[in-house]
């Protein structure tokens, strides 16, 4: 019979997680489902709450992952709606002795149906959060969209599009800026699974990566001297070369690469990141009491990396 998975990497989106997930599933003492984020514990997640205009797609990912899960399940998919419990526990079920299984489902810390779902199914759950400047942590997204050819327009009118949307289904305009609202997201977590929660900072994380994963390895109960391959980073944003050029929908690998580049000096517009910090700035100030720890940098950062 398969095991349940005993810890969750919840999010934040562009936080680092999924550097932090292929770190975590080289502990040999860890195993780590083979779909980083099949999305289960979140209903939000299904193909009938996307656009219509994005539906066919997500069909055509929902037959790819059947035959993923038909299969060996080797080599490890991103992403998909594993909605069937049965298709969920068969990601568990070459699990050896491995002292932690978990998933990554960034969508779980916005989600208003996973931290509740998640505690009925397995109340001892270990729950890993990774917080990010959502100032930062919008960028970041902006940036990762524009690079796959999702958008092609300016970062304040991706900002606007969020703000005028007023739909629930998941399109590219949403959820963008609620990603970010962190307080009473994580104040769910906090509520059903207490010390079970652990809380990193990305930016603790970028500076000092094997301190922030030895802590994790201590909080899972696993070896928290073993080193993971850290010369490794996953999901790097890219952008288009010029302005005014985009790339295709889906691209390649390799034509992606040909017509994109890293962000390197590209930073946010000061007054675009001055809105967002009112936008975000009653937030930030909850989380900071809900955790007792001063985020007033957020409220004044300079750019980060993206």
């Amino acid at each position: 019979m398969a095991r349940l998975p005993n810890c969750f990497l919840v999010g934040a989106p562009k936080a680092g997680t999924t550097s932090l997930y292929h770190y975590l599933e080289q502990h040999p003492q860890v195993y780590m489902s083979p779909i980083k984020e099949p999305n289960f514990f979140s209903t939000e997640i299904r193909i009938e709450n996307f656009h219509p205009a994005l539906r066919k797609r997500v069909a055509r990912d929902a037959r790819s992952l059947r035959k993923f899960l038909s299969g060996p399940m080797d080599p490890k998919r991103f992403g998909g709606i594993v909605a069937d419990w049965e298709d969920y526990l068969r990601l568990f079920a070459n699990a050896g002795d491995e002292m932690a299984l978990g998933e990554a489902s960034v969508c779980y810390l916005w989600s208003a149906t996973a931290a509740e779902r998640i505690a009925a199914s397995i109340p001892n759950a270990r729950i890993l959060v990774m917080l990010r400047n959502p100032v930062d942590r919008a960028f970041s997204d902006y940036l990762h969209g524009l690079g796959a050819g999702h958008i092609r327009w300016s970062f304040r009118e991706h900002i606007q599009r969020n703000l005028s949307h007023r739909s629930s289904l998941f399109c590219v305009h949403y959820p963008f800026l609620e990603l970010g609202l962190y307080a009473a997201q994580l104040s769910e977590y906090l509520a059903r699974f207490g010390p079970n929660v652990w809380v990193g900072f990305y930016e603790n994380f970028q500076n000092r990566p094997l301190e922030t994963v030895q802590s994790i390895f201590r909080f899972l109960g696993v070896s928290p001297e073993f080193s993971p391959d850290m010369t490794r980073r996953y999901l790097e944003a890219r952008v288009p070369r010029t302005a005014g050029r985009v790339t295709p929908t889906r691209p390649q690998p390799l034509v992606r690469r040909c017509f994109t580049r890293r962000p390197g000096s590209i930073r946010m517009d000061p007054a675009d990141r001055d809105y967002l910090v009112g936008f975000y700035r009653e937030d930030i100030r909850k989380l900071a009491a809900l955790l007792g720890r001063d985020l007033e940098a957020w409220l004044g950062q300079p750019p980060g990396h993206y």
